[in-house]
Protein backbone atom coordinates (compact mmCIF):
# COMPACT_ATOMS: atom_id res chain seq x y z
CA UNK A 1 0.00 0.00 0.00
CA UNK A 2 2.90 2.13 1.06
CA UNK A 3 4.08 2.11 -2.57
CA UNK A 4 0.48 2.27 -4.10
CA UNK A 5 0.10 5.36 -2.08
CA UNK A 6 3.50 7.31 -2.94
CA UNK A 7 2.91 6.85 -6.33
CA UNK A 8 -0.32 7.55 -6.99
CA UNK A 9 -2.14 8.99 -3.66
CA UNK A 10 -3.94 8.06 -0.90
CA UNK A 11 -7.85 6.95 -2.51
CA UNK A 12 -10.55 10.12 -1.61
CA UNK A 13 -14.18 8.36 -1.53
CA UNK A 14 -15.11 11.72 -2.58
CA UNK A 15 -13.06 11.70 -5.43
CA UNK A 16 -11.59 9.87 -8.14
CA UNK A 17 -8.22 11.05 -7.03
CA UNK A 18 -5.57 8.82 -5.71
CA UNK A 19 -5.07 5.28 -5.79
CA UNK A 20 -5.41 3.10 -8.42
CA UNK A 21 -7.76 1.75 -10.98
CA UNK A 22 -7.98 -1.95 -10.96
CA UNK A 23 -6.27 -5.23 -8.93
CA UNK A 24 -5.90 -8.35 -9.34
CA UNK A 25 -5.71 -10.26 -6.51
CA UNK A 26 -4.75 -14.29 -7.09
CA UNK A 27 -3.83 -15.18 -3.29
CA UNK A 28 -6.61 -13.95 -1.04
CA UNK A 29 -6.22 -14.13 2.85
CA UNK A 30 -4.11 -10.84 4.40
CA UNK A 31 -3.38 -9.60 0.86
CA UNK A 32 -7.02 -8.68 0.35
CA UNK A 33 -8.04 -5.96 2.56
CA UNK A 34 -4.70 -3.85 1.81
CA UNK A 35 -5.14 -4.54 -1.96
CA UNK A 36 -9.17 -2.73 -1.83
CA UNK A 37 -7.96 0.28 0.23
CA UNK A 38 -5.62 0.64 -3.13
CA UNK A 39 -8.51 1.31 -5.02
CA UNK A 40 -9.82 4.47 -5.87
CA UNK A 41 -13.66 5.94 -5.90
CA UNK A 42 -15.50 3.14 -7.93
CA UNK A 43 -11.97 1.30 -8.56
CA UNK A 44 -12.37 -2.49 -9.59
CA UNK A 45 -10.81 -5.81 -7.96
CA UNK A 46 -10.70 -8.88 -9.73
CA UNK A 47 -10.01 -11.94 -7.38
CA UNK A 48 -9.04 -15.48 -9.19
CA UNK A 49 -8.12 -17.31 -6.49
CA UNK A 50 -7.84 -17.41 -2.65
CA UNK A 51 -4.05 -19.52 -1.79
CA UNK A 52 -3.45 -17.60 1.23
CA UNK A 53 -6.90 -17.82 2.44
CA UNK A 54 -10.41 -17.68 1.80
CA UNK A 55 -12.24 -15.48 4.96
CA UNK A 56 -10.90 -12.17 4.49
CA UNK A 57 -12.03 -9.65 7.50
CA UNK A 58 -13.11 -6.57 5.93
CA UNK A 59 -15.47 -3.94 6.74
CA UNK A 60 -18.16 -3.44 4.21
CA UNK A 61 -18.29 -0.10 4.81
CA UNK A 62 -15.42 0.63 2.93
CA UNK A 63 -16.83 -1.05 0.05
CA UNK A 64 -19.39 0.75 -0.90
CA UNK A 65 -18.55 3.73 0.47
CA UNK A 66 -15.83 4.00 -2.16
CA UNK A 67 -18.30 2.19 -4.78
CA UNK A 68 -15.59 -0.31 -5.05
CA UNK A 69 -16.83 -3.20 -7.65
CA UNK A 70 -15.91 -6.93 -6.99
CA UNK A 71 -15.27 -9.33 -9.66
CA UNK A 72 -14.33 -12.79 -9.52
CA UNK A 73 -12.90 -14.88 -12.41
CA UNK A 74 -12.35 -18.79 -11.93
CA UNK A 75 -10.41 -19.52 -14.91
CA UNK A 76 -9.62 -18.03 -18.05
CA UNK A 77 -10.46 -19.13 -21.95
CA UNK A 78 -7.49 -19.69 -24.14
CA UNK A 79 -8.25 -15.99 -26.64
CA UNK A 80 -8.02 -14.65 -23.28
CA UNK A 81 -4.54 -15.87 -22.58
CA UNK A 82 -3.45 -14.98 -26.36
CA UNK A 83 -5.08 -11.70 -26.15
CA UNK A 84 -2.67 -10.79 -22.63
CA UNK A 85 0.44 -12.19 -24.03
CA UNK A 86 -0.18 -10.16 -27.12
CA UNK A 87 -0.81 -7.28 -24.91
CA UNK A 88 2.80 -8.25 -23.47
CA UNK A 89 4.47 -8.49 -26.34
CA UNK A 90 3.40 -5.29 -27.75
CA UNK A 91 4.64 -3.30 -24.74
CA UNK A 92 1.17 -2.36 -24.42
CA UNK A 93 0.88 -4.10 -20.59
CA UNK A 94 3.77 -3.75 -18.87
CA UNK A 95 4.26 -6.52 -15.40
CA UNK A 96 5.93 -5.01 -12.38
CA UNK A 97 9.48 -7.29 -12.07
CA UNK A 98 10.40 -6.95 -8.78
CA UNK A 99 13.27 -9.12 -9.15
CA UNK A 100 15.82 -11.58 -11.41
CA UNK A 101 17.82 -14.43 -10.11
CA UNK A 102 19.19 -17.71 -11.31
CA UNK A 103 18.29 -21.06 -12.01
CA UNK A 104 20.63 -21.87 -8.82
CA UNK A 105 18.77 -19.17 -6.89
CA UNK A 106 15.42 -21.22 -7.21
CA UNK A 107 15.02 -21.91 -4.25
CA UNK A 108 15.63 -18.32 -2.86
CA UNK A 109 12.88 -17.50 -5.37
CA UNK A 110 10.25 -19.56 -3.88
CA UNK A 111 11.18 -18.26 -0.43
CA UNK A 112 10.69 -14.80 -1.46
CA UNK A 113 7.35 -15.39 -3.11
CA UNK A 114 6.19 -17.65 -0.07
CA UNK A 115 7.68 -14.89 2.67
CA UNK A 116 5.93 -12.20 0.17
CA UNK A 117 9.08 -10.56 0.56
CA UNK A 118 8.07 -9.11 -3.18
CA UNK A 119 6.11 -6.64 -5.24
CA UNK A 120 5.68 -8.03 -9.14
CA UNK A 121 6.95 -10.78 -10.34
CA UNK A 122 10.43 -12.89 -9.77
CA UNK A 123 11.86 -13.82 -12.87
CA UNK A 124 14.17 -17.13 -12.58
CA UNK A 125 16.75 -17.02 -15.41
CA UNK A 126 18.56 -20.10 -16.50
Amino acid sequence: MKWIYSKFGKPHRRSFEGGVDVVVNFTGGDTWVPSLKTLHRQGRILTCGATAGFDPKEDLRFIWTYELNIRGSNGWMREDLTALLNLLGSGKLKPIIDRELSLADTNEAFRLLEDRLVFGKVIVKP
